[in-house]
């Protein structure tokens, strides 16, 4: 999710939780169903069990998108509102130019224009403006510049409709689910948005609820960026290197993944498990799914306190180790990626967030990526010549497993070719080089020689760069592609020979 409420970049105590007990019921669950124990408050139900109780069934987190080729009177009803919204708001911004120039550029007050629009759109158009910022190297400066509003908070729907929703997901009003209820949101982003609640039980928990028909309204945008991006964008020739209709295909995907509550639920309770399971990791964490609680469109789940990564002044107040808390993050984020499969493929500061123990947690699981076996070996197979013998031998291999490279090529030839020009950049500081770029570099590379790369490749390398921002500030010496550290539960063996062999001492 988003940043907290009101600028205080916190998930806690401090909003006002209010009670909300609507009185007894009669069970709408019907006398087949478990009976259901209620406490001595008027109608709270103590010992509540919703429909994924006991977990989602199979079907539940299956992703089926729509057609995105589809073009029917939605579309073309959403696409005249979506035109004049944008032409009203890019040429009022564009009179507001002629008259109050101040030395800004007509594309600067033309981009601005486009994003008021994308705000006045919802939140499709948000999430496009967010993607649009987040890809400084695929677009126009001032388009980038002004879409990078879009990153703050989105505005909440109404108490009213949230409370309906809860209801129609649960079966129960909130009064009878929660021994207390905010009503007003701690986040919100332009699928969901985070409710503070409290259990029956006592435990503090959040809810993310996504935003009403959100579904819909947000596959029929995407056909109509679909079919802008293929008729009109794409043949803009100052576009033609961004691929936007690549970039339009690739966020559908993401999109209504993202939508499926059930399988966020479901890999957010993956990794948070995956997190302990070689006896160590104890400083990060997820927050735990409370799946009576959820629903179809719903997650309840732990509530927990901190500050986003990049708050690095608050941090450094906070008195805790900021290089070995991203050390440790990155570490459970290899393992994920290299190990145990599904990886979190959006740590931006505000999924990524030191808490008020000292302990670092992933929140929002919405974008989740899983390398192919044959990718995942390559990139074991980068990591390891990186971290344990420069033998790049063992890269042109791996290139030619998955296709980089022909195989016609000697690796014997071509491997120390490969360490000239790499390894001087992986001895570097992390202010000096960025592993996130040469992978992106390599991702060209590939398809230079016509390989087929995996989206979740690309994934890979955003979350190198969102790492390496944070350790620009927290470590600006660290050097990302030795460390050890990272790699101690992929290659344990060769972690521990070589530490003992260097007389290096790694962190718990």
């Amino acid at each position: 999710m988003g940043r907290g409420r009101g600028g205080g970049h916190r998930w806690d105590a401090s909003h006002g939780d209010r009670s909300d007990n609507l009185g007894t019921v009669s069970d709408p669950h019907g006398a087949d169903e478990a009976p259901v124990t209620t406490s001595d408050a008027a109608g709270l139900i103590t010992h509540f069990r919703g429909p994924f109780a006991d977990g989602p069934p199979p079907e539940a987190l299956e992703v089926h998108p729509p057609r995105l080729d589809k073009f029917g009177f939605a579309e073309i009803r959403r696409t005249v509102v979506t035109s004049f919204v944008l032409f009203s708001t890019i040429a009022r911004a564009a009179v507001t130019w002629l008259f109050k120039r101040r030395g800004r550029p007509f594309t600067e007050a033309v981009s601005v224009g486009m994003v008021d629009g994308f705000e006045v759109l919802g939140p499709t158009f948000v999430k496009l403006g967010q993607l649009i910022a987040s890809s400084p190297s695929l677009f126009p400066k001032p388009m980038v510049d002004a879409c990078a509003r879009t990153l703050d908070e989105v505005g909440p729907f109404d108490p009213a409709t949230v409370r309906a929703m809860i209801t129609r997901e649960l079966g129960r009003p909130p009064g009878q689910l929660f021994k207390s209820f905010d009503d007003r949101p701690l986040a919100s982003a332009s699928i969901a948005q985070v409710h503070a609640v409290e259990l029956p039980d006592g435990r503090q928990a959040v809810i993310k609820l996504q935003r009403p028909d959100i579904a819909d309204r947000m596959n029929t945008d995407l056909r109509i960026q679909y079919f802008l991006a293929s008729k009109v964008l794409g043949r803009i020739k100052q576009l033609k290197p961004a691929n936007i209709p690549a970039i339009i295909e690739d966020l559908h995907q993401v999109t209504n993944q993202e939508l499926n509550a059930a399988l966020e639920a479901h890999r957010q309770t993956r990794f948070r498990e995956a997190i302990g399971q070689f006896g160590d990791n104890t400083g990060i964490t997820a927050p735990e799914v409370y799946w009576d609680y959820c629903g179809p469109h719903l997650i309840c789940m732990e509530r927990m306190s901190g500050v986003p990564m990049d708050e690095f002044d608050v941090i450094s107040k906070m008195g805790v180790d900021g290089e070995l808390i991203l050390r440790r993050g990155m570490k459970v984020w290899m393992e994920a990626a290299l190990v145990h499969g599904p990886f979190h493929g959006d740590v931006h500061a505000g999924n990524l967030w030191v808490l008020d123990d000292g302990r670092a947690a992933y929140l929002d699981f919405g974008i989740m990526g899983e390398l192919p076996p044959d990718w995942k070996q390559a990139l074991r197979d980068i990591i390891y010549t990186s971290m344990i013998d420069q033998d790049y031998t063992r890269v042109v291999r791996a290139y030619q497993r998955v296709g980089v490279m022909p195989a016609d090529i000697d690796p014997e030839v071509a491997g120390p070719q490969v360490a000239m020009v790499v390894e001087p950049l992986l001895t570097q500081g992390i202010g000096k080089v960025s592993l996130g770029e040469t992978l992106k570099s390599n991702l060209e590379l590939a398809k230079q020689f016509g390989a087929v790369t995996p989206q979740e490749l690309v994934l890979v390398s955003k979350q190198l760069l969102y790492f390496e921002r944070y350790a620009a500030v927290l470590a600006p010496g660290y050097v990302l592609a030795r460390d050890l550290f990272l790699v101690k539960n992929v290659f344990p063996d060769d972690v521990a020979r070589i530490a003992e062999e260097r007389g290096i001492e790694l962190p718990d």
